[in-house]
């Protein structure tokens, strides 16, 4: 009976720590991953100091009576502006894959995420293209 009370003890004693340590281990992980996504989102400006003539090109040229102004996240752009001609190729400029409902567009010298169901704007990159 003693032995009994005794280990009883011993693993009430223990069961904490060991949960602690898995805790820290989770902690860990989540870190790493959103370590792993910022160098990743943070890419593109590495690639463009080293391939600075990917980001130079035509200028751009908005839907007709609009004029550009500088956007923040939560705005809501109309349709026209991120229409197919505006798409911008993730892969070709380093940025983070999106959704199968969400777009990187060019709006100007800027590079903008829309949510393509409401045209909200969920990322802004400023200056990405010269």
């Amino acid at each position: 009976m003693r032995t009994a009370i005794i280990a009883g003890l011993l693993a009430a004693t223990m069961a904490p720590t060991i949960a602690q340590a898995q805790n820290a281990e989770l902690r860990q992980d989540r870190h790493d991953l959103r370590d792993a996504r910022r160098d990743y989102r943070d890419d593109w400006r590495d690639y463009r100091s080293h391939h600075p003539e990917n980001y130079r090109g035509a200028a751009w040229v908005g839907p007709r009576g609009y004029r550009w102004h500088p956007v923040t996240v939560g705005y809501r752009f109309d349709p026209v502006f991120y229409d197919r001609r505006y798409w911008i190729d993730p892969y070709r400029y380093h940025l983070r894959p999106v959704a199968a409902e969400q777009r990187w567009v060019r709006y100007g010298h800027d590079v903008v995420l829309i949510d393509t169901r409401n045209g909200h704007v969920l990322e802004v990159n400023s200056g990405f293209f010269f």
